[in-house]
């Protein structure tokens, strides 16, 4: 491919990354070539550099390719620049949410060192799993297989016992996607620590249709409060997180432990979670917010393919499954993040689900939104995805501090905040 045209390439990925095409149609290539564009922007510049230099020669000089790898470079040095400043905005989000001093309840306030990107490890951002963390694979927590398997993540060489446990639960349209491909950030970052993570895989759609997701998930949470002690793991306390469908199946979980039809043949087992952290999840499977694209989703991709029934027909099947929609003043605490500029789940609906949680729950409500980023973004190792897995870090654990200390997360923060509110009116 010759300069221009890779120039051309690099230019039409950057602007869709910076100004994705919407629409239910374009929003999938949209988004992988702005995900990709977006996460990968600081290899994407060195690529861009170094082609341009090889090309400075004076007998092959193009003109418009070097106009259109400065454009490039500008539009990626600001995509570079937008994610390194996440940090700043998830630790807004987390003072807005739980309070100026939710530090003080950490076992150490970060160093700016550890705050910081760790250039180092982007070079190759794929490279996550590290040799001092082990991974238990394929573990049965059902009889479906390959379907009903789980991974456990946990630090090698560490004395385990009543260890915080995460629940991975990956996402991929609730028809793709499997347990050893999402979440690996953080599940390592957090297992480093201390933290017992569990991946799991569950069934699909079409061949399963919707509730199977939930009920699996729901058999994932029955088989750790089993299990997980076993392991190292803390029975009595989990927190669930996932994203994209993943991220609808981790907040619907949370927000109905008592559901029995997501529980058959297991009703009266414990599916409680104690905290949960949706990443660009689904929310709304009935369209009762009222965006078109929901209701486009729910009749074109949601009713034929994943619950395999007509909104006409059965409306109350879409409200089950809908998390907006099963909201109430016990639901645990959140930590939900979506991205801007996602193209798949618009940001819109995770918006309208946060302000319900605000209205309704009693305990604390984190939300945090990521300027333009696209679907997808902590997928694997880069500058946004390590600011948001601190952050999440910092969260879980003032989260799991304070469960230690047997505090009231929501009567404590809801002070501190008031008492903030105060001071800055003041």
């Amino acid at each position: 491919m010759a300069y221009l045209r890779r120039q051309i390439l690099t230019a039409a990925l950057t602007a869709n990354a910076i100004r994705p095409i919407p629409g239910l149609r374009a929003g999938i290539p949209s988004f992988f070539a702005g995900w990709m564009t977006n996460e990968l922007a600081p290899h994407l510049l060195a690529l861009t550099a170094a082609d341009t230099v090889t090309h400075l020669g004076p007998k092959r000089r193009s003109k418009a390719g070097l106009a259109l790898a400065a454009a490039s470079a500008v539009g990626l040095g600001h995509l570079i620049r937008t994610a390194g400043k996440v940090k700043d905005g998830v630790e807004e989000a987390l003072t807005e949410g739980i309070g100026v001093d939710y530090v003080e309840r950490l076992d150490a306030a970060p160093s700016p060192a550890e705050l910081a990107t760790n250039w180092r490890s982007l070079v190759n951002p794929f490279k996550i799993v590290t040799p001092d963390i082990e991974v238990l694979r394929n573990i049965a927590y059902t009889d479906a297989g390959r379907r009903g398997q789980l991974d456990i993540y946990r630090a090698k060489d560490q004395d385990l016992t009543d260890a915080p446990v995460l629940l991975q639960v990956h996402g991929g349209g609730w028809t793709i996607g499997d347990k050893r491909e999402q979440g690996l950030p953080l599940m390592t970052h957090l297992a480093a620590k201390g933290w017992i993570c569990v991946a799991i895989n569950y069934r699909l759609a079409p061949r399963n249709p919707f509730p199977a997701h939930i009920i699996d998930v729901k058999k994932a949470i029955a088989w750790i409060r089993e299990n997980i002690a076993a392991y190292g793991g803390d029975p009595d306390y989990l927190a669930i997180t996932g994203g994209s469908a993943g991220g609808h199946l981790a907040a619907l979980a949370a927000l109905t432990p008592d559901v029995k039809e997501f529980q058959p043949g297991f009703e009266d087992a414990d599916t409680s979670v104690s905290v949960a952290i949706p990443h660009y999840g689904v929310y709304d499977f009935a369209g009762a917010t009222g965006l078109k694209s929901m209701i486009l989703m729910r009749d074109r991709f949601l009713a034929p393919r994943i619950l395999q029934k007509r909104w006409k027909d059965e409306p109350e099947a879409f409200e089950a499954a809908s998390p907006i929609l099963q909201i109430r003043p016990d639901a645990p605490d959140f930590f939900v993040l979506h991205g801007t500029n996602d193209t798949l789940v618009p940001v819109e609906q995770a918006r309208l689900f946060v302000a319900r949680l605000r209205e309704v729950a009693d305990n604390s409500v984190v939300y945090a939104e990521l300027p333009f980023a696209q679907h997808a973004y902590d997928i694997f190792k880069s500058v946004r995805a390590g600011h948001v897995v601190k952050a999440i870090d910092r969260y879980l654990h003032w989260h799991w501090n304070g469960y230690r200390q047997g505090l009231d997360v929501s009567e404590v923060d809801a002070d501190v905040i008031i008492d903030n509110a105060e001071a800055e009116a003041n």
